[in-house]
C-alpha cells in the first residue's frame, strides 16, 4: 500500500509534513521520502525504513529541508518522492496505488525516442517514473494528471508539488482517499484523516473520484470535477485503514464493531469469551462480544516496547518470526478456555497458524475464528496491500487447489456462501489452521457494515466484482 501528507503553508511547513506523514506508517513499511521547496528549489530525502520506524529516519534531516510547501510519504514498493525535471517545470511526485500496465505504458514511451526510465527489481520500470511522463505529457499539470487517470490500469492517486502549489488527484474511480484539511494560514492533503487532529487541521471535505485541486495556503482550489463512478477499497474499512480515520464519511472503529457484531446475529457456537488478534481484529472482536453477550478478554498482548510493528523484511520466515514474538499470551486466561478470535481477515494465514498453536499449546480447549471480511479468493488488481507474489498465495487458493488439483476451477462457485465447494474451501482452510470451527463474514453482511451501495465498494477480492 502506501500514503502520503503534503502541505502548502503561509510559514514554514516541514514540521506538519514530517509528523503527517509519520501518521502513515502503518500503511507501508519500506521507504519513506520527504520533500520541502524553498525558493531555492526542493530538498529531498528517502529513507529505508524497513528495521527503522519513520521519524528515527528523518529527524536529522528536518533542517535541510525548511521551506512553505512540502509533501511527504510512505510507500511499501519503490523510492519517493521523485524528482521531475520537464516543460511544466521541476515539481516532485508521490503516489499511491498500482500501475498494472507500466510496462506497456514505458514501452510506448520508448517508441517516442525521448524517455527513459529507472528499473525495480525484476526489471520493471519504476511506476512512479512512468506516472510522471505521462504526466509531462499534458500541456499544463491538470492535463497531465487527466492524462494518467485516464491510461493507468489499477489505480493512482498522488500529489505533485510544483512552484505554484501542490496538486493532489484522487485515483479515477476514487479506490483509494484524499482528504482536505485546513488551519489558519495552511492546507493540507491526507491519505489518511486521523493524521490531521493532533496537526490542528480541520477537515474540510475529501476529494471525489479522480477529482484534482491546487493547494495553496489560501486554500483548495478545484482544478478538475469528481466522476461520477466510485469503486473504494472495502479493505480500508475491514483492514488496513486505520480505527481513528474515515473514509466517505464512515468511521473505521465504527465499522468493525458492526463487523463483528454482524457475526455474532450469525453464530450459535458456545464458547466462554472473545477476542481479537492485535491490532486490526480488536474492533471487530468488541463488536462481536457486545452483540452476543459473551465477554470481550485479552488472552494475548503485544510486547510493543521493542517490536511495535512488523517491520516486513522480503524474507517469509524473518516476518514469521517478527509475528511470533511480539504476540505474548496469557496462559492464565487460556487454560480450559473456548476461545473464540475475531480476526480483519486471512490472507495467507501463515502467521495465523503459528498464534493457533500458541494457544493450543497454553491450554485452550476449543479455538475458533470468525474473519470479518469473507475468504480472499482473488488477487487485488488495484492496491498492493499483500505481499503475495501470486494469488495461488491466499489461503482460499491453496484449498481450493487441494480440492481441485491442477483444474482451473470456477471460481464463482467458491466465491458463493451457499455452494456446496464454499464450505468445503472452508472446512479445508479450517483444517489446515488447526482451528475447532472457522465461519467467515458474508460479503452482503460486510458491505451493510460498511454502509456504502455496493456498486460504490470495490469487492473485487471476494467476488471480482471491481
Amino acid at each position: 500500500m502506501g500514503g502520503f501528507f503534503g502541505v502548502a503553508s503561509c510559514g514554514n511547513c516541514t514540521s506538519d509534513v514530517f509528523f503527517g506523514t509519520d501518521y502513515h506508517s502503518h500503511l507501508g513499511t519500506r521507504r519513506g521520502g520527504m520533500a520541502v521547496r524553498n525558493p531555492s528549489g526542493i530538498n529531498r530525502f528517502i529513507h529505508d525504513i524497513s528495521n527503522t520506524p519513520f521519524r528515527s529516519k528523518f529527524e536529522d534531516d528536518l533542517p535541510k529541508l525548511q521551506g512553505k510547501s512540502g509533501i511527504g510519504v510512505i510507500s511499501d514498493f519503490e523510492d519517493q518522492p521523485l524528482l521531475i525535471g520537464s516543460h511544466l517545470g521541476t515539481y516532485a511526485i508521490v503516489t499511491v496505488g498500482k500501475v498494472n500496465n507500466a510496462a506497456d505504458l514505458a514501452g510506448k514511451a520508448f517508441g517516442k525516442k525521448t524517455a527513459h526510465f529507472s528499473e525495480m527489481s525484476g526489471g520493471e520500470p519504476n511506476p512512479t517514473e512512468v506516472v510522471a511522463t505521462l504526466v509531462n505529457e499534458g500541456a499544463d499539470f491538470v492535463e497531465g494528471i487527466r492524462n494518467v487517470q485516464e491510461h493507468v490500469d489499477g489505480s493512482c492517486t498522488m500529489m505533485l508539488l510544483t512552484d505554484h502549489g501542490i496538486y493532489a488527484a484522487r485515483d479515477r474511480y476514487g479506490r483509494t482517499t484524499v482528504t482536505i484539511g485546513s488551519k489558519d494560514g495552511a492546507y493540507c492533503a491526507s491519505s489518511e484523516s486521523c493524521a490531521l487532529p493532533n496537526l490542528a487541521f480541520r477537515p474540510v471535505r475529501e476529494l471525489g473520484p479522480g477529482e484534482i485541486v491546487l493547494l495553496t495556503p489560501e486554500g483548495a482550489e478545484r482544478k478538475a470535477p469528481p466522476g461520477p463512478e466510485m469503486r473504494i477499497c472495502s479493505f480500508l474499512w475491514v483492514y488496513y485503514g486505520y480505527p481513528a480515520s474515515s473514509y466517505e464519511g464512515i468511521n473505521v472503529e465504527e465499522c468493525r464493531n458492526r463487523c463483528g457484531a454482524s457475526l455474532a446475529r450469525r453464530d450459535d457456537v458456545e464458547i466462554d469469551f472473545v477476542a481479537g488478534i492485535p491490532d486490526s481484529g480488536i474492533a471487530h472482536a468488541i463488536g462481536y462480544a457486545a452483540e452476543s453477550g459473551r465477554p470481550y478478554r485479552r488472552p494475548f498482548v503485544k510486547y510493543t516496547p521493542t517490536w511495535p510493528r512488523s517491520f516486513m523484511p522480503q524474507d517469509q520466515a524473518i516476518r514469521d518470526l517478527v509475528a511470533r514474538m511480539k504476540l505474548i499470551p496469557i496462559g492464565a486466561l487460556i487454560s480450559g478456555k473456548r476461545l473464540l478470535f475475531c480476526e480483519d481477515s486471512i490472507v495467507r494465514g501463515t502467521q495465523l497458524k503459528d498464534t493457533i498453536s500458541t494457544l493450543f499449546d497454553c491450554g485452550a480447549s476449543e479455538v475458533h475464528m470468525r474473519p470479518a471480511c469473507p475468504p480472499l479468493v482473488y488477487g487485488c488488481r488495484f492496491l498492493n496491500f499483500s505481499r503475495s507474489k501470486s494469488e495461488l498465495d491466499l489461503a482460499a487458493r491453496k484449498a481450493i487447489r487441494e480440492i481441485e488439483g491442477q483444474a482451473e476451477p470456477a471460481l464463482e462457485e467458491y466465491a458463493n456462501p451457499e455452494s456446496d465447494k464454499y464450505a468445503r474451501m472452508v472446512d479445508r482452510i479450517g483444517q489446515r489452521l488447526g482451528l475447532t470451527s472457522l465461519r467467515y463474514q458474508r460479503l452482503d453482511d460486510m458491505v451493510e457494515a460498511i454502509g456504502l451501495p455496493k456498486n460504490r465498494l470495490c469487492t473485487y477480492c471476494w467476488d471480482a466484482q471491481g
